[in-house]
């Protein structure tokens, strides 16, 4: 079950993808034309792009699923499904093949869902046609940038039992991913519908304690592969839109992005927080939607 919250805010019609062992993934897919796929990052869900697929959904046809334990999908124990970076991978390699694209997609990703996304990416660059990149990385952690102290604190086990307890990081995320505005109160109640029990917010928990970080954590090398294969998409255009109040996907990230991909566009919404197509909805989702078009 998932927490109530204000339906007008999310007008989408409910789809489900069968991993093929009886967990769901869901997904929103809306329109007709050229695909455009979200991939959403953690604490978030495919809620965070409602403003894009509203803003695209007259002339293509926008694809956002929620990675398994995470939004209005299935959140199974770790007993019918290993949350780990390859599983993400295969889910999203597995739910594009299923929908049968006649032509490329543009790919968007966000925080942990551009690490999805592009080991996606790099694997099949012949389907990507454009992609616009927000505030999130697809390589190992720039040299000389720090694991965040927030995301340290949530592998410890007393962050552990405050994500899972009281949902402290989908909770705070409402308010420090947010720098420029106030996020209203219907909508963080939305961010965190979801996860509105200790069951229900494994993904979270699971989602901090799989980021790799050194040589044999589960992961690490999906890290290393996609980050040796990025110049495979060095030909495809790119926006990067960016808030520059980020305090975990930073400027060093954003240096990293413009030194893998140096013909990016880059739109650096500098008061926007890490929720950047949240803060800066009014700025920045006219500005995907024209980059998109152009294609």
């Amino acid at each position: 079950m998932t927490a109530p919250f204000d339906q007008r805010l999310f007008p989408f019609e409910r789809h489900y993808f069968d991993r093929g062992d009886g967990v769901r993934m869901h997904f929103v897919d809306e329109g007709a034309g050229p695909p455009v796929l979200c991939v959403h990052g953690n604490p978030t869900w495919s809620f965070y792009y409602r403003n894009l697929i509203l803003a695209l959904q007259s002339d293509h046809r926008v694809l956002a699923p929620d990675h398994v334990g995470m939004g209005l999908s299935d959140k199974p124990d770790d007993t019918r499904y290993v949350y780990t970076l390859k599983s993400r991978v295969d889910d999203l390699t597995r739910f594009i093949a299923s929908l049968r694209l006649k032509q490329p997609l543009t790919l968007v990703v966000h925080g942990w869902g551009a690490m999805i996304g592009f080991a996606w990416a790099e694997q099949h660059p012949e389907s990507v046609a454009r992609l616009v990149v927000l505030n999130s990385a697809a390589f190992a952690m720039p040299e000389g940038k720090a694991f965040p102290w927030q995301l340290a604190v949530a592998r410890t086990p007393v962050g552990a039992l405050l994500l899972r307890g009281v949902n402290a990081f989908a909770w705070a995320a409402t308010f420090a991913a947010m720098h420029h505005n106030q996020m209203p109160a219907d909508v963080r109640r939305a961010y965190m519908a979801p996860y509105d029990s200790w069951a229900n917010r494994i993904a979270i928990l699971r989602s901090v304690q799989e980021i790799p970080l050194v040589s044999g954590d589960p992961g690490f090398d999906v890290v290393q592969e996609t980050m040796a294969n990025l110049s495979k998409l060095a030909h495809v255009p790119m926006l990067i839109g960016w808030g520059g109040k980020d305090p975990i996907y930073d400027a060093a990230c954003l240096q990293a992005w413009q030194q893998h991909f140096p013909r990016a566009e880059v739109l650096l919404l500098a008061d926007a927080g890490h929720y950047v197509l949240e803060d800066a909805a009014v700025e920045l989702v006219p500005l995907i939607a024209e980059f998109v078009r152009e294609g």
